[in-house]
């Protein structure tokens, strides 16, 4: 794997991930009633990830973490063309729910690629260098957004990040991992 490649295909999913983020708090906040179902929402998707890593850890080592990852963005990429859609709260706790299992698919699998991938004796320096540019991808990306949404609707947004997340797999699709 060219490991400047893959620094790439994470930063363009931090800044996608990022784009939503911090609005799509917004969004559930316009569907929820109550703080009680913006708790609700957001502890199935750390409770469905929490769930899901032992089935997607068993299955990195089977398929490889390449296909998890081309599953991630694109899955990822249906789910924020839905996510605008939504307007009950029964809605939002699916998609949250789905997000949990894609959330789970991309940290095992970032983490996976990362652990086959770099040299033992210099692996702090290049997670380092990792976490750097991934930081500042998800940094730009949300500053960004920030002005997008002062011209653009909430909506706008999930379907941009969706066209970077489906564009993410293509990328991911032509790397090479091992």
């Amino acid at each position: 794997m060219k490991y400047k490649k893959f620094i790439l295909y994470q930063g363009i999913i931090g800044m996608a991930s990022s784009m939503i983020f911090p609005f799509y708090v917004l969004l559930l906040n316009n569907v929820g009633r109550s703080y009680s179902q913006f708790g609700w929402a957001y502890g199935l998707f750390a409770l469905t990830a929490a769930l899901t890593y032992p089935f997607v850890g068993k299955l990195a080592d089977k398929i490889g973490d390449k296909l998890l990852l081309i599953l991630y963005s694109w899955g990822m990429a249906v789910i924020l063309l839905i996510f605008p859609l939504a307007y009950e709260i029964w809605h939002v706790y699916m998609l949250q729910i789905f997000m949990g299992i894609f959330g789970a698919v991309q940290k095992n699998s970032e983490k996976t690629v990362l652990a086959r991938n770099v040299k033992k004796e210099s692996a702090g320096k290049e997670i380092g260098t990792y976490h750097i540019w991934t930081s500042i991808a998800a940094a730009v990306a949300v500053i960004a957004t920030g002005y997008l949404v002062d011209f653009l609707t909430i909506g706008t947004i999930f379907y941009l990040a969706s066209i970077i997340f489906a564009w993410s797999g293509l990328y991911i699709l032509k790397l090479k991992i091992e």
